[in-house]
């Protein structure tokens, strides 16, 4: 009998574990799903000078992989698609319920692979160790009650020599309208020397 206890028992354990790792699949995939698509600032840029046209582009790479949801990222000003200012891999992982982080990762000589989010297949010439990790650049995110994510890096850890910044920040919600992102740096006596000043980017979805 206590043998039978204990039978149903590890069943009952490895039902459940089974179950949340689903569910932390299903959770990471419908993030995905969203940060996915082309975007753009225009409707916001036409309200306010302050904010420029830029154009957001976020493909899913890599699909085979199973340690994480890979995804590349090009953002342009919409007059020059073809020279993007900013070019990364985002490495999508579920941490706890309803948790997620998306670190970040570079390249060498980006402009090489600019309009890779075009093809089907984009960087499927790249792996995961040919990148460098941007240590203390993660965003962590959370599951929201109305279906958004929302999330920042932390802290000062982002360090960052654009423009005189010693650090940067990002704060980031993901909802299906669109993504709003608020990237700022800040020098070492925590006076922001670049980024919108007035609040973040609002990128519509356009496809």
């Amino acid at each position: 009998m206590k043998s039978v206890i204990n039978f149903v028992i590890i069943l009952l354990v490895i039902t459940s574990v089974k179950s949340f790792s689903q569910v932390k699949s299903i959770d990471t995939e419908r993030l995905v799903t969203m940060m996915q698509g082309s975007f753009s600032s225009e409707e916001q840029s036409a309200n306010d000078s302050d904010y420029f046209d830029i154009r957001l582009e976020m493909k899913r790479i890599w699909p085979e992989r199973t340690d994480a949801k890979w995804l590349y990222v090009e953002q342009a000003v919409a007059s020059m698609k073809e020279k993007p200012y900013r070019q990364r891999v985002y490495k999508i992982t579920n941490t706890n319920e309803g948790r997620f982080e998306s670190a970040v990762f570079t390249m060498k000589d980006p402009l090489r692979f600019a309009g890779e989010w075009g093809k089907e297949n984009p960087l499927s010439g790249l792996t995961p160790d040919s990148l460098e990790v941007r240590e203390g650049c993660s965003v962590y995110l959370t599951l929201m009650n109305n279906g958004s994510y929302e999330g920042s890096t932390n802290g000062k850890d982002c360090q960052s020599d654009l423009r005189g910044a010693k650090y940067a920040t990002s704060e980031v919600v993901i909802s299906d309208e669109g993504i709003k992102s608020w990237d700022r740096g800040y020098d070492e006596n925590d006076k922001q020397v670049w980024g919108a000043e007035k609040g973040g980017y609002v990128f519509k979805r356009i496809k």
